[in-house]
């Protein structure tokens, strides 16, 4: 049975195991900078994760980070980041349940827009964002990357 659920810093090294399936090629986050990473975001009340947990593995996630905003009356923005599901899990509705987690956090915050980045070659990725009702075609995204 899949539970459905913020985490906690004992599901910490479980969801590292899970980015592995997002970013392959990152070199490995060391322990104890991903416990002092754990602990900034879990000061940090406009961060919110939100986890899918098979028996003990976190087998999907997401988090989304609510901005502060002059425009549209004052109305933050959400911004979700980090999304994946375990391959083995995809399919299953899991990854939805976690993304409605994070969509309905930002309607409970006020937020005018909740937004997300994909790789433009993520096109399965795109498909499922646009079936729970993300339209991807509203804006463009431009970003630098730092090395």
């Amino acid at each position: 049975m899949i539970e459905y659920r913020e985490p906690t810093q004992a599901d910490l090294s479980s969801m590292l195991e899970l980015y592995k399936q997002l970013n392959p090629n990152d070199p490995e986050l060391k322990s104890a900078d991903a416990l002092e990473i754990w602990g900034r975001i879990s000061e940090n009340q406009s961060i919110k994760y939100f986890i899918a947990v098979d028996g003990s593995d976190v087998v999907a996630t997401c988090f989304i980070a609510v901005l502060p905003n002059l425009t549209r009356s004052g109305r933050p923005i959400g911004f979700i980041e980090n999304v994946v599901t375990d391959a083995g899990h995809r399919k299953l509705g899991i990854g939805k349940k976690v993304m409605e987690m994070a969509i309905d956090y930002a309607r409970r915050n006020n937020c005018y827009k909740a937004i997300l980045q994909s790789g433009n070659k993520r096109t399965e990725a795109h498909r499922f964002y646009e079936a729970i009702g993300m339209d991807g075609s509203s804006k463009r995204a431009f970003e630098i990357r730092f090395e």
